[in-house]
């Protein structure tokens, strides 16, 4: 099922927009809306869309200016822009952006519906794509080896390997989760701990045992470390697991 979000400042087509998709021809699914970018930017989390119908022009966020700030995030999220202006300009950046529809209103039930569905087939294109191009890791919870494969690169983040898999942030996150029944980050920061756990049994320095686990930052990896097994490093690797609780 394809997670569709509509962003537009005017209720009257984000309504006339829900009601001109078929949903259930193109196996998608209406997931929210929101009438700015901004608005729109507080829910991406939440609602996680495969696709985004987004205007061009609106009020405190402009379309281009959300565009961007999604391609910095979510980068494999599909996008079709709608607008009242057919200006070049508009077009050039959005081509720019990776914007693979620009849809001019007003909006034609079997032009909207050919666009939603040729997004729907990009995307797929892109996951085969990346599954003949590594199919080793298209076997365990694929996911989870490549999390620990990577574990020591202190860049890896949900977005950083949703990217690698070719997948939105959002359909990575749901398909993490159903794999592990946790979040990435969560089995990330957990994986980590493990792995400090046997290094400060092994008497490395906390330092030492940060950056081998990818998180250089030593204050923030005590907190993770005392989180994750009740004690602090120092503490663990003097008196080791006899001394929790």
């Amino acid at each position: 099922m394809h997670r569709i979000m509509i962003v537009d400042d005017e209720k009257a087509i984000r309504n006339l927009i829900k009601k001109l998709i078929k949903w259930d021809e193109l196996d998608a699914e209406f997931v929210g809306e929101a009438k700015s970018g901004i608005e729109a930017i507080q829910l991406l989390d939440d609602l996680m869309p495969d696709i985004i119908l987004v205007d061009i022009r609106m009020p405190f966020m402009d379309g281009l200016t959300f565009i961007k700030y999604l391609r910095e995030i979510y980068e494999n999220i599909s996008v079709i822009v709608i607008s009242a202006y057919s200006d070049f300009e508009y077009a050039r950046q959005c081509i720019e952006l990776g914007v693979e529809h620009y849809l001019l209103k007003p909006i034609s039930e079997n032009k909207l519906n050919e666009t939603v569905a040729d997004s729907i087939n990009r995307g797929r294109k892109r996951i085969n794509e990346s599954k003949e191009s590594s199919p080793s890791e298209y076997n365990i919870n694929r996911y989870v080896a490549y999390m620990k494969k990577n574990y020591a690169n202190p860049e890896l983040s949900m977005s950083y390997a949703a990217k690698h898999f070719g997948f939105s942030s959002g359909y990575f996150s749901r398909k993490f989760k159903e794999v592990t029944g946790e979040t990435f980050v969560d089995s990330l920061t957990s994986y980590r701990m493990e792995r400090a756990m046997e290094m400060a049994l092994k008497g490395e320095l906390m330092y030492m045992a940060a950056e081998a686990v990818g998180i250089p930052d030593v204050s923030y990896f005590g907190k993770c470390f005392k989180r994750h097994t009740g004690m602090s490093y120092t503490e663990y690797a003097k008196d080791g697991p006899k001394g929790r609780g």
